[in-house]
């Protein structure tokens, strides 16, 4: 693990956790391009990014899923519950994997592939610190219906939020697991974008869900959404 200087609080703070340093290196130098963004640190698994965010506080981390002594999803997890105001941002050699996959259930705020372009890169990671969420929404309907299924053992709580949902929260839902995004939805709904928005923060409220990539894996793991239906 190797912090770098005092942080620039001006500057978007990014802590990146990869287990390859020529990895971690290039990432460095590919952001420390961007002078709105400052790299406040490295760690090389997820142990060592999870102690590094609580001593440097980064507002992301640039997280990579596959690491030794605890990986990124274990990683995720205990950083979205023991520092709900760091947002992570996933990094994955392949576009589909289990493990994106259960990162976002861990409260990630998005992935991308490792090719992803700098200026891509770049953008993501201003996105996710405002909040929002960095998934490719059609992207998103393949990974999550290839590796989420419904379950018998699906959460009550989950079961009574759905139960909640209004039909047009319904219908929203439905439309963001099929992959359409805010726009999208009001054109197919015959109703205004900030109709729409509205329609998803409800959505988001009631199922306990931070953002579009865990409200689809819950309509996904709930059977509200099936595989082919989408």
């Amino acid at each position: 693990m190797r912090p770098t200087e005092t942080a620039d609080p001006a500057r978007l703070t990014v802590l990146i956790a990869d287990d390859q340093p020529l990895v971690r290196r290039g990432l460095t130098l590919v952001l420390r391009a961007d002078p709105s963004i400052e790299v406040v640190g490295e760690a090389g698994n997820g142990e060592e990014a999870v102690e590094a965010a609580h001593r440097l506080r980064p507002r992301v981390v640039l997280m990579d899923v596959r690491m030794p002594v605890l990986d990124g999803v274990r990683a995720t997890e205990r950083l979205t519950a023991e520092l709900p105001g760091c947002r992570v941002l996933v990094l994955s050699t392949f576009d589909v994997d289990e493990y994106v996959v259960g990162a976002l259930r861990a409260g990630a705020a998005g992935f991308l592939p490792k090719d992803v372009a700098p200026e891509e890169l770049a953008a993501a990671l201003h996105t996710v610190d405002r909040g929002e969420a960095v998934v490719a929404p059609r992207l998103l309907t393949r990974l999550i219906a290839a590796y989420v299924t419904p379950t018998v053992a699906s959460p009550p709580r989950r079961a009574a939020a759905l139960e909640q949902l209004t039909p047009r929260e319904e219908q929203v839902l439905r439309l963001i697991a099929r992959g359409l995004d805010n726009t999208g939805i009001a054109r197919e709904m015959g109703i205004g974008v900030q109709t729409v928005k509205n329609h998803v923060t409800g959505v988001f409220a009631k199922l306990g869900v931070r953002d579009r990539a865990q409200a689809v894996i819950a309509a996904y793991e709930s059977g509200l959404v099936r595989a082919g239906e989408a």
